[in-house]
């Protein structure tokens, strides 16, 4: 269901089974070497003059292997730190044993390389990119393409370091495969999502309690709760305050409607509840004190499996329950949550999602083009299917409404994270139009990416 992401420790321990270890690792450079000259002279057949710039460790000598290789061919390689002039890059500075903030001379090369104009080509991943983590912590090369050795890198699947990385091309250097830490789920996952049955009715299919939908932001829980009917939950319930129910009931047909008063909230949706088996809390609900209350008692009043968002993030405290939760922040609101700034959060997302988890004892997905889910367990997964076109008002909670479907179907929350994550972006790919796509584009495309 998912594929491996190497971290350093991982590619070391792959290498250290390579037979023959270390006396084999020869082998091992020259394959690696070969490969990206390879892929060099198929993505880059025009360039004649190219400039390599080889640090001192492993990383450095296959790129002087690839050097070797690209000047028998015919092309113009020198070894240098000045890449003015060049048609192409060589980046062999750092692999993946390199952690940290460059030294001053590699920053600087760093930067000569990203100013030069001409494109960059990584040796298994761009130098002052954290293999493990993706962070970057000084400067960092802008790859045009990278390639990478026996398998993906978590750094770069992860942000910041995937906007470093640009084409990823995979060479097979004849080391065994292995599981790891963290992995990139595939369309695969998708299969472990219920289908319904011949004896199922539309509650056992999967009945799900939205609430949600404030006056201003009633749309949101429209959105959610259309969204998780388009991902075959049998049965919706749309609460929203009573203000906001003639709204609801001119925007949404097919889910369930229900009015409710701050006053009595959670007492009006008990019966709701009952009938549910899942929860997905906070699309519109909006900020007040009397919401963030709500919230509150229904996580801690309902035993239902629930999914927490937007603004039910908003001032969320830990609560005991032994329901699942699974909890979808954008970096912005998992920066509130953890009381740290969202710059840091983008800069250390597995970090951030792992301590959310932790805290919050929930499953969490954090969004973004490298959306990770990460369990109190540990378990994490990437989840990267989407487009840029998801950068777009309402597609988080469509997203809500493909959770707390799947959760009512009864997915575990891990998976029913993931899942939801891969359908979404792969429902957001399969609209025709990518400029101008809408959230409800993406709700109107999951059954296509779900059949």
């Amino acid at each position: 269901m998912h594929e491996p992401l190497y971290g350093a420790a991982e590619m070391r321990a792959a290498e250290e089974r390579y037979p023959g270890y270390p006396e084999t690792t020869g082998e091992l450079m020259e394959r690696a070497g070969e490969a990206v000259a390879a892929e060099v002279l198929r993505a880059y057949p025009e360039a004649r003059r190219i400039v390599a710039l080889c640090g001192g460790g492993a990383n450095g000598g296959d790129g002087r292997i690839a050097a070797r290789i690209l000047r028998e061919a015919g092309r113009d390689v020198v070894e240098t730190n000045d890449p003015a002039g060049a048609d192409l890059v060589l980046d062999a500075l750092f692999g993946t044993g390199f952690h940290g903030e460059p030294r001053p001379e590699a920053t600087a090369a760093i930067e000569r390389m990203n100013a030069s104009g001409a494109p960059v080509v990584s040796v298994d991943l761009p130098s002052g990119v954290d293999a493990s983590t993706g962070e970057i912590a000084g400067a960092a090369v802008a790859a045009a393409l990278t390639v990478t050795f026996h398998g993906p890198k978590v750094g770069l699947a992860v942000a910041p370091g995937r906007f470093h990385a640009g084409r990823v091309v995979v060479a097979d250097i004849g080391l065994e495969p292995a599981p790891t830490a963290v992995v990139r789920a595939t369309p695969a996952v998708l299969e472990r999502v219920p289908r319904r049955g011949a004896r199922d009715t539309k509650f056992s299919a999967g009945s799900l309690l939205v609430v949600g939908g404030a006056p201003g932001t009633t749309s949101a829980a429209v959105l959610a709760a259309t969204a998780a009917l388009r991902a075959d939950a049998g049965y919706v319930t749309l609460a929203v305050p009573e203000h906001a129910l003639p709204v609801a009931e001119a925007l949404a047909l097919e889910p369930v409607k229900r009015g409710f008063s701050w006053a009595d909230a959670d007492t009006t949706l008990a019966a709701d509840a009952e009938r549910s088996s899942a929860l997905a809390l906070g699309p519109g609900l909006g900020r007040s004190d009397e919401a963030r209350a709500l919230v509150r008692a229904l996580l801690e009043q309902t035993e239902l499996p629930t999914v927490v968002d937007a603004d039910g993030l908003f001032g969320l405290e830990p609560v005991a329950r032994e329901a699942p939760t699974v909890l979808t922040p954008h970096a912005g609101e998992l920066a509130r949550l953890l009381e740290a700034e969202t710059a840091w959060v983008s800069a250390h997302r597995l970090e951030a999602a792992a301590r959310a988890a932790e805290r919050f004892h929930a499953v969490v997905l954090l969004k973004g083009a490298d959306t990770i889910v990460r369990a109190p367990d540990g378990t994490t997964v990437v989840c990267d299917t989407g487009p840029p076109s998801l950068a777009t008002a309402g597609t988080g909670d469509v997203l809500t409404g493909v959770v707390g479907a799947f959760l009512a179907k009864g997915l575990d929350p891990a998976d029913a994270a993931a899942a939801a994550a891969v359908a979404h972006g792969l429902a957001a790919r399969a609209v025709p139009h990518q400029v101008g796509l809408v959230a409800s584009d993406v709700a109107a495309a999951l059954p296509l990416v779900l059949s």
